[in-house]
């Protein structure tokens, strides 16, 4: 019976890193900042793209409906987004950044960076440019993998 190789198994050596990036800037973010990576990640959407429904964040970071749900209201309360209704929809409630989320997101995403240049330390400028294009190409594929 074969077993996978998981030096060689994409998909695998994929999700280790992942794993193990949230694992240790989860860590990081509640201690110093007082949000986990999940709370992370939209507000970093927000600070791009704004104001989105949760449909649109659920789209772009790849998470469920339930997990985005709960990581707004988590938000909203501590005062970093606002959900405003649509006069035109009310299923449709765009969110956007507080000017404390606003504050909050300019002082993580400096130490985000500096994980995210540690990490490529290891990698030649253009090693880094060739792996994020591959990386983009992947996240473009992936339709094709559920076919």
């Amino acid at each position: 019976m074969p077993v996978l190789d998981l030096e060689n198994y994409a998909p695998a050596l994929l999700t280790f890193l992942a794993n193990k990036l949230t694992v240790g800037a989860n860590a990081l973010y509640r201690e110093r900042f007082g949000i986990g990576v999940t709370e992370w990640r939209v507000m970093a959407l927000l600070a791009i793209e704004a104001p989105i429904t949760a449909a649109r964040i659920c789209q772009v970071i790849g998470l469920d409906k339930a997990p985005v749900s709960r990581c707004l209201a988590a938000l909203e309360e501590a005062g970093l987004v606002r959900v405003k209704l649509d006069g035109s929809d009310a299923r449709r409630r765009p969110v956007a950044l507080t000017a404390a989320g606003r504050r909050l997101h300019d002082r993580i995403i400096k130490v985000a960076l500096a994980r995210e240049k540690r990490l490529l330390d290891c990698l030649s400028a253009n090693e880094r440019s060739t792996l994020l294009g591959l990386l983009n190409r992947l996240h473009v594929n992936l339709a094709a993998v559920d076919r």
